[in-house]
């Protein structure tokens, strides 16, 4: 395993056995028979990937000794009532979500008003009134001002001030690696990091695509030259042979292709083999994803016109309008899904002329107000989490920063499901949400070293550095047991302030429908009776048919004997179905289909 990790595993083993054997590294990112085989030739000295080993070796102490030490002594000074865990990246991962749902919850919307004019030359469109005395801002603080000038401009005309219209070429997105797969598939499928992980590795056992536990979205020259057969395999079973074809015509993109930016493994690619009849439709999907993408990322890039244009009104001279419009003059790689930008500002204008008069149609105005940032999605936490908490949109920012980021790509969605385990957090439709416990967690942790993901962050860089045997292991591990030090003695002496009612199971008002004595009581996993101790096994799992549900949904289950419609749920064959619930003796439940 050309990694990090896969360095550690192998050293452990020698270590373990005791062995003085001389070794000989094998490093290839790539199965070609080319890429084989020059790795055979070019076999390099164990003893060069040291400090490659000493950089896994202090990842794994560092690890270990910080969340075992801050997880104990937090449980102990809560009165070790439960286990409060802590961890490296768990922690920061929690204290993002945490934050970002205070600031959301917190924030105070402040209302503006909008004045737009809708124009008409062949086509209708609209233009959106500037304010020059506002720093040229759209926006009015009340709405008596835009509402008086709608009145004026209604029925008048509007002159073309100035028209530019440029050219831009937008460059197709790179291949997935594990990250960008998760956040589009979390998106678009609405699947869970850890669901789109388990359906890659299935693709991949399959043998339908490369690895998918990699951090890189590139692959090597040596794969390159493969990816035109690739191609036509793949044209003879996807949905998009058209599109596949006529990507043989042309001169392949490079943008993808860079050996030095491989890093253990090379991008998600599918291998071309014809999948069988028996996939999921979960399967079919991510398989399909994986297969627009690569021919997407090999595509000639989509060319642009954006045009925009300013208007002037003598019913309203202080004030200027603009309008922006685009349109795809060659499509590109956006012709694999046919998918054109979601952009509110753009849209279709007709050709425009300086100083030609147009009539103004209707002006109206529109309510708007300031919004927070929304919550955070499972496939937005993971950009976070790359990027540290930075908000980075573009792809190869956002790769750069990968050596620094939380966690890797094969390691994030297992700690997200350990928060849910823990339960630290919750999911509100697609947002992640803090539990009481959660918050109750960070509010004692926020300020600690432990919780900060920029912090965490640096300590990849320095393992990164001891790699490239820029830092010595033994200073850093030193650091290490110095920071763990000071952070166990503040929880030890700072966690009896944290409010462990937040931390129990939530007792509920409903009696238990299988004794008539005890109180329900909410767990993560299971809803169960009060009176466990006394006899009462009554549970309910929280989980059903691979869907989790709410605490509303489990309550009116209860309290009713029949819960509300609940969608999403997966059956055996992995195909999605809706059904009600229906509460069976002692727990458990049946199915009901709508009629």
């Amino acid at each position: 395993d050309a990694g990090r990790e896969g360095e550690l595993i192998f050293r452990n083993i020698y270590h373990f056995l005791g062995s003085q054997k001389p070794f000989s590294r094998l490093w290839i990112s790539s199965l070609t028979e080319k890429s084989i085989l020059e790795g055979f030739r070019t076999l390099k000295p164990g003893a060069e990937y040291d400090n490659l080993f000493y950089a896994a070796k202090c990842r794994a102490e560092a690890d270990w000794l910080v969340g075992i030490n801050a997880t104990q002594s937090l449980t102990l000074a809560t009165g070790n009532k439960m286990l409060i865990s802590l961890g490296r990246v768990q922690t920061p991962t929690l204290s993002l979500i945490c934050k970002r749902f205070l600031d959301n919850t917190s924030f105070k919307p402040i209302p503006f008003w909008l004045l737009k004019i809708k124009l008409q030359k062949s086509i209708s469109f609209e233009a959106l009134a500037i304010d020059p005395t506002k720093e040229n801002s759209p926006r009015f603080d009340n709405p008596k001002s835009p509402n008086e000038l709608a009145v004026k401009l209604k029925n008048s005309t509007a002159t073309v001030q100035n028209v530019e219209s440029t050219v831009s070429k937008e460059q197709p997105p790179l291949l997935f690696d594990l990250s960008a797969l998760q956040q589009y598939c979390n998106k678009h499928l609405n699947l869970s990091a850890d669901q789109t992980l388990k359906t890659a590795q299935e693709l991949y056992e399959k043998k339908l695509i490369t690895y998918p536990r990699t951090g890189s979205q590139y692959i090597s020259e040596d794969i390159f030259e493969t990816i035109p057969d690739s191609i036509k395999k793949v044209a003879t079973f996807s949905p998009f042979v058209t599109q596949a074809l006529k990507l043989l015509e042309q001169t392949l993109n490079t943008r993808s292709v860079n050996g030095n930016k491989v890093t253990d493994h090379h991008a998600i690619i599918p291998t071309g083999v014809k999948p069988a009849n028996n996939l999921s439709d979960t399967e079919i999907s991510v398989l399909n994803i994986i297969i627009a993408r690569f021919l997407e990322a090999f595509y000639d890039p989509c060319i642009k016109q954006i045009t925009t244009a300013t208007f002037h009104s003598t019913a309203a001279p202080e004030y200027h309008f603009v309008s922006k419009g685009s349109i795809i003059k060659q499509p590109g790689w956006r012709s694999v899904l046919n998918v054109t930008e979601d952009d509110d500002d753009m849209q279709s204008l007709p050709e425009l002329s300086k100083g030609e008069n147009l009539p103004i149609l209707d002006a109206y105005t529109k309510a708007e107000k300031t919004k927070p940032l929304p919550l955070y999605t499972e496939g937005t936490l993971l950009k976070a989490m790359e990027t540290c908490g930075k908000e980075i949109d573009d792809d190869q920012l956002r790769a750069a920063m990968k050596d620094s980021g939380l966690g890797t790509p094969a390691t994030r969605a297992a700690i997200i499901e350990t928060l849910f385990q823990r339960q630290y957090i919750e999911r509100q439709k697609k947002s992640l949400i803090p539990t009481q416990k959660g918050l109750a967690v960070y509010d004692l942790v926020k300020d600690k070293s432990i919780a900060q993901p920029v912090l965490t962050g640096e300590w990849e860089f320095k393992l990164e550095q001891i790699n490239r045997a820029g830092l010595d292991h033994q200073q850093f591990m030193l650091a290490i047991i110095e920071q763990t030090k000071i952070l166990t003695s503040d929880l030890l002496t700072n966690g009896t302030q944290i409010n462990t009612n937040t931390l129990k199971p939530g007792t509920t008002n409903l009696i238990c429908p299988a004794c008539k004595k005890g109180k329900v009581i909410l767990r993560d996993k299971a809803a169960g009776c009060s009176d466990y101790d006394k006899g009462c096994n009554f549970t309910v799992w929280r989980t059903v048919a691979s869907k989790k549900l709410t605490e509303n949904q489990i309550i009116e289950l209860i309290e009713k004997g029949k819960s509300p419609l609940i969608k999403g749920l997966v059956s055996k064959a992995e195909k999605k179905f809706e059904a009600y619930l229906i509460l069976q003796p002692g727990g458990g439940v049946a199915f009901e289909f709508k009629k």
